[in-house]
C-alpha cells in the first residue's frame, strides 16, 4: 500500500513539473527586452501612435519637451507630433541592453537616425518588466549628438 501511495505521489508531480518553466535567463531576458524596443520603434515607421502609447507604462516620464512628461496622456499628446504625417521625422534601434539580475528593471540606448539614415542622437530608455515577458518603458530621454569639430 504504501508503495502505491509513493508511486501515485511521484506519478503526480510528473504530470505538474512539465508546467513549471525556469525563470529566464539574463541572456533572455536582455533579448526580450531589445525585441520590446524594435517593437516600440516600430510604431513609429508604422506610424502608429496607439500602438507606441501601448508601450507607455502608467508611471512612464519622458525628458522630451521643455518640462518632463509624465503618464502616458502627457508623453502621447506631446509625441503626437511626430506621428503626423506620411514620413517618420527619426527612427532608432537598440544597441546596448542590460537586465538587473532580478529582471525587474532594464536598460536600453542606441542611435536615432534622421530620415535619410543621418545619425542625429542617442536614446536611452529604462524598462520595467510589468508581467512575465510583458515590458513597459518607464524612463526616456534622447540627446543630439555633440558636433565637436566646430
Amino acid at each position: 500500500m504504501r508503495h502505491t501511495h509513493l508511486v501515485s505521489v511521484v506519478a503526480a508531480l510528473a504530470f505538474a513539473l512539465p508546467g513549471v518553466q525556469a525563470a529566464p535567463s539574463n541572456a533572455e531576458l536582455k533579448q526580450q527586452v531589445a525585441d520590446t524596443e524594435r517593437a516600440f520603434a516600430a510604431t513609429m515607421k508604422a506610424r502608429d501612435l496607439a500602438a507606441f502609447t501601448g508601450f507607455l507604462s502608467e508611471e512612464t516620464v519622458f525628458y522630451s519637451g521643455p518640462v518632463p512628461l509624465r503618464g502616458p496622456a502627457q508623453v502621447t499628446q506631446f509625441w503626437k507630433k511626430f506621428y503626423d504625417g506620411k514620413d517618420a521625422p527619426f527612427s532608432w534601434e537598440p544597441d546596448q541592453v542590460d537586465v538587473i539580475d532580478s529582471g525587474a528593471l532594464a536598460h536600453s540606448s542606441g542611435p536615432v537616425y534622421d530620415p535619410k539614415g543621418k545619425l542625429i542622437g542617442r536614446f536611452n530608455s529604462v524598462w520595467r518588466q510589468e508581467a512575465p515577458g510583458k515590458w513597459r518603458i518607464v524612463f526616456d530621454k534622447g540627446q543630439d549628438i555633440c558636433d565637436c569639430k566646430k
